[in-house]
């Protein structure tokens, strides 16, 4: 994962990972979310889902100490975080402020 998380990251295209677990209540009720975020950004936003007990030093690596922790990347940088729970609309305006 770590090979294909750079390319990932480093991409010209504005990426959202979603730091998540299986056994989170609130990473749950973020995935519908996260779909509607997706339908209305399309092609500009790539949005990906990384599992922290699958990743776990790719979480360490990032710090990610709760989930669900979202983090906007863009050209390798680290744009925006934040742990927790965020609505759509709050998602997209971000999302379109990194465009």
């Amino acid at each position: 994962m770590k090979g294909n998380f750079a390319a990932l990251i480093n991409s010209n295209q504005l990426t959202l990972i979603d730091f998540s677990a299986e056994w989170c209540g609130p990473c749950k009720m973020l995935a519908p979310i996260l779909k509607q975020v997706k339908d209305e950004m399309g092609e500009d936003l790539k949005i990906v889902k990384i599992d922290v007990d699958k990743n776990q030093n790719l979480a360490n690596t990032y710090q990610v100490r709760g989930v669900p922790t979202l983090i906007f990347f863009k050209k390798g940088k680290q744009l925006w975080r934040k742990s927790g729970v965020l609505q759509k609309q709050e998602l997209v305006q971000l999302a379109k402020s990194f465009l």
